[in-house]
């Protein structure tokens, strides 16, 4: 099978109701005294018209401001989410760690989530015992895997959720801004890590603001901006666009 994923004129749309209760006597409150009107909403495409194909193999960055579409073109090419409109053609086995702790349950111990997550990622129990030791050996957690993961820092999390994200034989793989939590020792141990699953040919896409280590890890960059596709092309090349893009805008703002 050919492995790989295709956006087709893909747009997401989203609605926010403004105005939303905070207590069930709030939304009473505001029952009573509206009578029927509508809580105000208003809708906004997270991602408008996308197109683009990544090839297997390929490692390739998503990049742009807070509130791009970056996230949810990630969210859509793992089914998370459903396209409003258009295709999305995922060709392969995805793991994906797209959000801190997602798919983690704090009432239950490190080990119990190793499994829970595992499940969740498609491993039957057997792999999950398999690769149990080389999971907590990798996020350096031994002495709390027992340890319910509540009490478990940001950093602690990030180190288990990535260790299993890893261990999935999977033919893509989508990391989500998770080397921005977590000490440096270990940020440098996960970058080498997914350079070891390039070699083996894995297809990967990255989103990161550390434009460092998008330049170190990947070929190709796909810079998005309030949904849009801007460009996509060679990494370097992308990358002193947005820059410049982003500056431009800075000084926009000074001057006004």
């Amino acid at each position: 099978m050919t492995t790989g994923l295709s956006f087709s004129h893909v747009s997401k749309r989203f609605t926010v109701q403004h105005d939303r209760a905070r207590s069930f006597q709030d939304l009473m409150l505001r029952m009573l005294q509206r009578q029927g009107r509508h809580l105000p909403r208003e809708s906004y495409w997270a991602v408008n018209d996308l197109s683009f194909d990544i090839k297997g193999g390929e490692t390739v960055a998503i990049v742009g401001n807070n509130g791009s579409g970056k996230s949810t073109s990630l969210k859509l090419m793992t089914r998370i989410l459903t396209p409003t409109r258009g295709t999305v053609d995922v060709r392969g086995r995805v793991s994906g760690l797209l959000e801190l702790g997602a798919g983690f349950h704090p009432e239950l111990s490190g080990r119990d989530n190793v499994y829970l997550n595992g499940a969740l990622m498609g491993l039957k129990k057997r792999d999950i015992e398999r690769r149990f030791d080389e999971i907590v050996a990798f996020s350096e957690l031994e002495r709390f895997i027992d340890v319910q993961l509540k009490f478990y820092s940001s950093g602690m999390a990030m180190r288990l959720a990535f260790s299993i994200a890893v261990s999935v034989d999977a033919d893509i793989l989508l990391v989500d801004e998770v080397l921005a939590v977590g000490d440096p020792a270990f940020q440098v141990k996960c970058l080498h890590k997914i350079h070891e699953i390039m070699q083996e040919g894995v297809t990967i896409v990255f989103v990161s603001h550390d434009l460092d280590a998008v330049q170190s890890l990947c070929q190709r960059a796909v810079w998005l901006d309030r949904g849009r596709m801007m460009m996509d092309g060679e990494c370097g090349e992308v990358l002193d666009a947005y820059v410049a893009s982003a500056q431009e805008e800075d000084q926009d703002v000074q001057i006004l």
